[in-house]
């Protein structure tokens, strides 16, 4: 499965190929800090849930011309997300510890590059 480090991420975003970023924790958390140009698709619970259609149903919203970066609160329900955009033909990929990672890119947190050490090591 493929993951995008916040770094990189953050490479892409200016670019006229950027990725389409896919937030889907619930709107509310959503709404207290994103990545700028990200949009929003509450399925977070739903999928927690192994409730898969919330998602499926939705695909119509999420263009399949772009890669697209799923974003959760730490990259675990991600995975699930991109796993099934995968399946359906998606180009997708994990945003590598999510909203919490993005965040601690952003701040240039220890703990942010500690896991950075971390993801690089395990190329």
């Amino acid at each position: 499965m493929n993951a995008v480090r916040p770094a990189q991420l953050d490479e892409r975003l200016d670019d006229t190929d950027a990725p389409f970023v896919l937030d889907i924790r619930p709107e509310s958390h959503y709404q207290r800090g994103a990545i700028d140009g990200s949009y929003n698709l509450p399925v977070y619970r739903d999928l927690q849930k192994q409730n898969n259609e919330s998602l499926l149903s939705r695909l119509d919203e999420i263009p399949r011309d772009r890669e697209v970066v799923v974003v959760c609160k730490m990259g675990i329900v991600a995975k699930q997300a991109t796993k099934l955009l995968d399946d359906e033909g998606y180009a997708a990929a994990t945003l590598l510890g999510g909203i919490n990672g993005w965040a601690g890119y952003q701040n240039e947190t220890i703990l942010y590059k500690l896991r950075s050490l971390l993801w690089s090591l395990r190329k």
